[in-house]
């Protein structure tokens, strides 16, 4: 079924006259229009386009490394304290790293909130300081990986530690801290190396 075409009511001519009266041209006749612009050069059927060239390479070169991603994930601790200036002798921090250094203490601060563990570990690393003990061994555990609605880091301890290991009080007393080596426990530790 075609439908009709209804035509303007005299009231809308009128509307409709009013309007095209009052409304102004955004460019005149008598003004310069705004430049159009050109049409594209059409390329030259007898130049062709010449294809890229690969750099050189031989057989058995590497290829460069690809670049870094600009959204690159946090560094955990241990690649943290890994970066950090050495405070104290090579051989022994070496020795140390290897895990051939036994710890004269140790302090397991698994299952304890924030706010109990950092008590805990100032009194610790206090009184093993006092007692002369150099290398001792604070252990955080890696953390859960929770995977709830919301995104969290995971292992709260093992991101906090060195915070306040290298913080007032015991800043003045912590000469070095290194994420331990696996039979010590790995990332899930620190050895705290103390000064004299």
């Amino acid at each position: 079924m075609a439908r009709r075409r209804r035509g303007l009511t005299p009231e809308e001519r009128e509307l409709w006259s009013r309007v095209t009266r009052s409304a102004q041209a955004l460019h005149p006749l008598g003004k310069a229009s705004p430049p159009q612009p050109e049409p594209l050069a059409k390329p030259d059927p007898g130049t062709r386009a010449k294809p890229a060239v690969a750099p050189h390479f031989r057989i058995g070169q590497s290829a460069p490394p690809p670049p870094k991603a600009m959204h690159s994930k946090a560094p955990n601790p241990a690649e943290n304290l890994a970066e950090s200036s050495l405070r104290m002798d090579h051989k022994v921090y070496k020795r140390m790293a290897q895990g051939k250094l036994r710890p004269e203490a140790r302090l397991d601060l698994h299952g304890m909130t924030l706010a109990a563990a950092q008590p805990e570990l100032v009194r610790f690393i206090l009184s093993c300081h006092a007692n002369g003990l150099r290398l001792v061994l604070v252990i955080t555990g890696k953390g859960r990986g929770d995977h709830g609605p919301l995104p969290t880091r995971p292992g709260a301890l093992r991101h906090q530690v060195p915070h306040w290991l290298h913080g007032a009080p015991l800043g003045s007393v912590v000469q070095q801290v290194t994420a331990a080596h696996y039979r010590h426990g790995g990332e899930g530790a620190y050895y705290v190396y103390l000064r004299k």
